[in-house]
């Protein structure tokens, strides 16, 4: 698992406009809170997606850009944003290159049944690329307050 005070694995994957977002595009510019959660549109995830939502603003304050990942794609993830006006980015990751870097694909269960799948986990970057909390197995409620407190005190 990835640990605090190491440098942010780079990235390049598409958002839901099919435009490529790379790590290093922000750096030197803005903090980025990198959030990868299970599935759009279920609903620990679409409580986690909108209280990020509410917040973008608070974010974007504290130079900060918050951007989603999970392995859904591109027109899930347009129908995600569009059914709950939701105002983050959210990366496509179907090959699940990013999800490998940052180490969340890990073995989960679910009704006694053993599956890899992603890990809800959260890590904060700084401007500089470097990973100041690595979160893996966070809740979704109340998780977006709880980084923005984190975020304001960088």
């Amino acid at each position: 698992m990835l640990t605090e005070n190491q440098t942010a694995p780079d990235f390049k994957s598409v958002n839901q406009d099919e435009k490529f977002i790379q790590l290093s595009d922000y750096k030197g510019k803005q903090n980025v809170i990198l959030y990868f959660y299970p599935k759009d549109d279920t609903p620990g995830c679409t409580i986690e997606a909108n209280d990020f939502t509410a917040r973008i603003s608070e974010f974007a304050s504290n130079d900060t850009e918050v951007i989603g990942v999970s392995q859904d794609s591109c027109e899930s993830h347009r129908n995600f944003i569009e059914k709950f006006s939701l105002k983050i980015q959210l990366l496509a990751d179907v090959s699940g290159e990013v999800c490998e870097a940052y180490k969340v694909i890990q073995e989960k269960e679910k009704n006694g049944v053993k599956k890899m799948g992603i890990v809800r986990s959260t890590f904060i970057i700084d401007k500089d690329g470097m990973i100041l909390e690595a979160m893996y197995g966070v809740k979704a409620e109340g998780h977006a307050e709880e980084i923005l407190a984190k975020v304001k005190n960088l």
